[in-house]
């Protein structure tokens, strides 16, 4: 038996055999070639090929996992349409007179080394594996060799792969497909989210060597905890089947939270919402009892379009969303778009840090005509349902003063024309550590705070979520992380302004404890949490999380201390 470390990047546990996912050869020589017009038709005619490869796949992924995840393809079939990563690759083949295979190849590694040196840069880290995947696709076109092709395994299995592409993981039958191990990768990663869509267990950066596993090795993936056992022994096994009998049964006993309200075991009643970004991610959230929507991404609006969406679209999408909620509470942040988010209709000037730049409110400020088109929409939702709004990356009160006059300017032109409105609370993410210290200012003239944890950790931190190297940096336990948390939900509660929070560390197990004794008002996560939070909360007396919550953010100094102490608090008597 040899167990090993690696990220828990989607839960549950599986035991199967090793299925090495093996690449394949796509070695090539540089060859000089006559005939530039032959080889450019010869690269013209397998990106086609690639293109309607990827349609399919795009189409089997939106019917099976929803459109979220079909949206990496549509990016995909994006960069194969890019005319200026063309354009590079056929001049390459024009005065170079090399080889489509050598062009491609150039050109290719030349925009990936640019992305991969974006180290504080996750989505566009993201970009690079994109890339990396669909000119894996071409080149295997062009040189005759076919792809692995995961929708063939027909029995039982551990998938083991040094890197696992969007392509790959869209195509597991999860009946066959029971586990995930890969070198790289984390939890943001395409694929990783794509394995919590599918229920399968994975574990991403593996701290070991994939060569000490063997195709048909036994192999048991926890991925609760990140471990991964090769050759498990008798008792490893036995240990892990209950295990993972326990896990199902838990989940299966969950279904009994579906309907039922959020309730600490001394009466409190905090709200679980949901986070989501599609109407696909809507009706999740409301299978899984979900009593309101915390965070609704309308940038996803913005990125699925090759323009920018109508006032009347955006309506549409919004009103079908707070009807369906039915008068439970909806909170729409403004387009996070920008920087990072780089939508071409827009022209916005590339930048080398674009997560301190020209993005989110920056950008809806400075360009009042797209923002107030989004305000009108969601305005005139409003008569439809219970709708909030709330404004990204705030930075100072005054940008906060400044959206809230365009908000109301274009709220009364409506009331003037005798539209209906209804009556929208504003609010703001605080994910700016500027917006956490000022949040006794910021409580004076909100309606509410949603604290948006991804960001505000790796603002405080310093240290980029996505960078596996400082992963443990990275840590939404860390003393300093948890004393500007309970520091905005204080000023909060001093001035009458319910705390809410949208970021992964809502969902999280360990720290919903502390939170609940921090007194958070709303907890707002991805749909697969909302059953088993709302069980954790069901089983916690407020009295007691206070206690802990002081004690996290006043006698610990590690993230080790802290887990320590949810630990102790968490053990029955």
């Amino acid at each position: 038996m040899t167990k090993f470390k690696g990220i828990a990047a989607s839960d549950g546990i599986a035991i199967a055999s090793a299925f090495r996912l093996t690449e394949p050869d796509l070695s090539f020589n540089k060859e000089t070639i006559k005939d530039s017009d032959a080889e450019i038709a010869r690269l013209n005619q397998a990106i086609e090929v690639s293109k309607q490869e990827l349609r399919t796949i795009q189409q089997r992924t939106l019917k099976d996992l929803g459109r979220h995840e079909a949206e990496v393809f549509k990016a995909h079939i994006a960069i194969l349409s890019d005319p200026e990563l063309l354009k590079r690759i056929k001049t390459m083949i024009e005065t170079r007179h090399v080889n489509a295979e050598y062009a491609l190849k150039n050109v290719s590694d030349s925009y990936i080394q640019i992305f991969n040196s974006m180290t504080d840069n996750d989505y566009l880290k993201q970009r690079s594996t994109d890339i990396k995947d669909v000119m894996k696709r071409v080149l295997s076109h062009l040189l005759g060799v076919p792809l692995s092709d995961p929708a063939l395994i027909d029995h039982q299995v551990i998938i083991i792969a040094h890197d696992l592409t969007p392509s790959d993981t869209a195509q597991f039958v999860p009946n066959y497909v029971k586990g995930i191990v890969s070198d790289m990768g984390g939890r943001t990663s395409h694929s990783a989210i794509m394995s919590r869509t599918m229920e399968i267990p994975a574990v991403v950066g593996f701290q070991g060597s994939l060569a000490d596993i063997k195709d048909g090795d036994p192999v048991i993936v926890d991925g609760l905890t990140g471990n991964v056992i090769v050759k498990p022994t008798a008792d490893e096994r036995q240990a892990y089947h209950e295990k993972q009998r326990q896990y199902q049964q838990r989940n299966e006993q969950l279904g009994a939270f579906r309907n039922a309200a959020t309730t600490s075991s001394d009466g409190k009643h905090p709200i679980i919402a949901a986070n989501i970004g599609t109407l696909d991610d809507l009706q999740a959230a409301i299978d899984n009892g979900a009593e309101g929507i915390g965070l609704f991404r309308t940038e996803f609006l913005y990125m699925d379009s090759d323009k920018l969406p109508s006032e009347e679209a955006q309506f549409n999408v919004y009103k079908t969303v707070v009807q369906k909620m039915a008068g439970k509470p909806v909170i729409f942040r403004t387009a996070d778009i920008g920087g990072d988010k780089d939508l071409p209709y827009l022209h916005t000037p590339h930048e080398a840090n674009p997560f301190l730049g020209y993005r989110a409110i920056r950008m809806s400020l400075d360009q009042p005509d797209v923002f107030r088109t989004q305000l009108r929409a969601l305005i005139r939702a409003s008569a439809f349902g219970n709708l909030s709004i709330m404004f990204p990356m705030i930075a100072t009160v005054t940008e906060f003063k400044h959206a809230k006059r365009i908000f109301e300017d274009e709220r009364t032109k409506l009331v003037a024309k005798d539209i209906p409105v209804g009556n929208i609370k504003l609010g703001i993410m605080v994910e700016v550590p500027a917006a956490a210290l000022l949040a006794d200012q910021f409580a004076n003239v909100v309606d509410f705070m949603s604290i948006g944890t991804n960001d505000l950790i790796q603002y405080v931190m310093a240290a980029d979520r996505g960078n596996r190297r400082i992963s443990y940096l990275y840590q939404p336990y860390n003393p300093a992380v948890l004393r500007l948390i309970k520091s905005v939900i204080d000023a909060c509660h001093d001035n009458g302004t319910p705390a809410y929070m949208c970021g992964e560390m809502a969902g999280d197990q360990k720290a919903i404890p502390i939170l609940v004794g921090m007194g958070l008002n709303e907890f707002s996560m991805s749909a697969t949490s909302i059953l088993k939070s709302r069980a954790l909360i069901k089983e916690l007396d407020s009295r007691e999380m206070v206690t802990l919550a002081n004690k996290t953010v006043s006698l610990a100094s590690t993230s080790q201390q802290v887990l320590k102490y949810v630990h102790q608090a968490l053990e029955k008597p």
